[in-house]
């Protein structure tokens, strides 16, 4: 690993000035960032993925209930183009599979919509609807708009302070970018995480005084759901299922699920296109778990042994309030 690291190093300098670059355009005002008068949060990351942006996105959506909400995602892999509102009846193919998840998770709670030029789709969101904040999905380095709130996440276990620029390494930008952020959040942290052990890792982050670091856990749901009907983990009378997964970092959702059962896992790239010989493979086996995001994919097939398990956002000791 580090002989590849060394052998893509190169790449990963000029990746860098590039990066440093459009930064540079943004912070001295030669490209234009966008303001409006409501709060925008963004939440996003400096890594390419694996840090728990949509339960995050969960978490500020109850966090601010009884407001009104919306949300905003690109719609990463999803096969239209320009801006659509989600309803219940679209697709993962047609918005993207996280933003769908939230959609179906909380209804008419908020608005949920998906278009890859952020301001465009902030402007048509505040045409159609009367809102109290918006939340932005993955979008710490969408710079063209300029948010009240940046909300910066970072994996426990691969902490941006020890990782590198892509392709060497897994960071969309700079180290320093995380300078941007008004809360840096240390996602998917052991529950038995210590005092010490948090202000160890807040030293490693290096964070500017005006920022705030705070460190979660991923609480997982005592139950499996199917829609319309639900099964206890504990009294399931399996001993064993077929995990089946389709996002970044699987490794603890399997480990849950081990707690409980023998695990056959089917694993899969991260926001995976399941094909038609696929779903027969998944559909032969007797129950099958899957993540939530995973299950919007899954959905469109109606099958009878697929169940998926939620997750949640618990803060260790004091959360973000925004």
């Amino acid at each position: 690993m580090q002989s590849l690291r060394k052998l893509l190093f190169p790449f990963s300098v000029l990746y860098d000035g590039v990066t440093r670059v459009r930064n540079w355009a943004f912070d001295k005002g030669y490209l234009m960032q966008h303001s409006f008068d409501i709060p925008i949060i963004a939440v996003g990351n400096l890594s390419t993925g694996g840090t728990g942006k949509t339960p995050m996105i969960e978490w500020l959506i109850e966090h601010h209930q009884g407001k009104r909400i919306a949300v905003l995602s690109r719609g990463y892999g999803r096969d239209t183009k320009g801006y659509i509102e989600i309803n219940e009846n679209h697709t993962a193919a047609q918005v993207g599979d996280e933003p769908l998840q939230i959609k179906l998770k909380y209804g008419d709670i908020i608005t949920s919509a998906v278009c890859e030029k952020r301001v465009n789709g902030i402007e048509q969101l505040l045409k159609d609807h009367k809102l109290d904040v918006i939340l932005l999905d993955d979008a710490f380095q969408h710079r063209y708009v300029k948010a009240s709130h940046y909300i910066l996440l970072t994996s426990y276990d691969k902490l941006y302070s020890n990782d590198y620029l892509l392709p060497a390494g897994n960071l969309r930008e700079s180290r320093k970018g995380a300078h941007r952020a008004h809360t840096i959040v240390v996602t998917k942290c052991p529950d038995c995480i210590s005092e010490s052990e948090m202000k160890l890792i807040t030293q490693r982050l290096h964070p500017l005084s005006n920022q705030k670091v705070y460190f979660s856990t991923i609480v997982y749901d005592e139950k499996i759901y199917q829609s319309g009907k639900s099964m206890s983990l504990v009294h399931m009378r399996f001993d064993s299922v077929t995990a089946v997964t389709g996002i970044a970092k699987p490794a603890p959702f399997i480990n849950h699920l081990e707690k409980y059962f023998t695990v056959n896992h089917l694993e899969y790239s991260d926001h995976h296109r399941f094909r038609e010989s696929e779903i027969k493979t998944i559909a032969s086996h007797k129950v099958v778990v899957t993540t939530e995001k995973d299950f919007t994919r899954l959905s469109q097939w109606k099958l009878q042994n697929v169940y998926y398990l939620p997750i949640k956002v618990k803060f260790k000791g004091d959360a973000p309030d925004l």
